[in-house]
């Protein structure tokens, strides 16, 4: 008899797997991790491990995107408007999740923790722009969500770069008054371009 990967069981199973995935990489680069270290500290099998992850890679993968998740915390994105509110509470989700990695030993894991957040933004900015626009344009709404995505993770990178001194929301704020007007300029022009035909 097979289990069903929304079994309660195996959820807890998976989630041991990526708390000593993530309690490893605090001790350990991740090139230094390896599978028997996991199944070791979770006190699993690798068949086990394997039936929830295809290798290391897609661990860490999905343990960093469940990370960001969680800080992102979906009930904030779930309005349809981008508003300032919702800029302040992304970047801070985002910084925080940076903040978090780097008091552990994560150098190496850049590039996939930069795709990850970047990917993780665009699917949240794409549902609200789709939302805030009527147009039947759908290159605009999807263009804007990589721009913002990109600029969002930019500026947390350069947060952490200026040493995380200043409150997220403060280093953000300045910014936000030109994110709003470019996304309703974008709103008024697709309007009264769809109120002329």
């Amino acid at each position: 008899m097979t289990q069903s990967k929304t079994d309660p069981r195996v959820l807890r199973t998976r989630r041991l797997i990526m708390d000593s995935f993530i309690e490893l990489s605090s001790k350990k680069e991740f090139k230094d991790i390896t599978i028997k270290d996991i199944t070791t500290e979770a006190k699993i099998n690798r068949a086990t491990f394997y039936y929830h992850f295809e290798d290391i890679y897609d661990l860490l993968e999905k343990a960093l995107s469940e990370v960001l998740l969680v800080n992102l915390n979906e009930e904030v994105f779930k309005t349809d408007q981008i508003n300032e509110e919702v800029f302040i509470c992304i970047f801070t989700a985002v910084t925080n999740f940076q903040k978090s990695l780097s008091n552990r030993c994560h150098r190496g894991y850049e590039d996939t923790i930069a795709r990850i957040i970047r990917e993780q933004l665009e699917v949240i900015f794409y549902k609200m722009l789709v939302k805030q626009t009527t147009s039947e344009d759908k290159e605009a709404p999807k263009i804007n969500t990589v721009i913002l995505s990109w600029g969002i993770y930019g500026a947390s990178v350069e947060w952490k770069r200026n040493g995380m001194t200043i409150q997220p929301e403060d280093f953000i704020k300045p910014s936000i008054p030109y994110l709003l007007s470019g996304i309703e300029m974008d709103t008024k022009k697709l309007t009264s371009k769809r109120d002329r035909e």
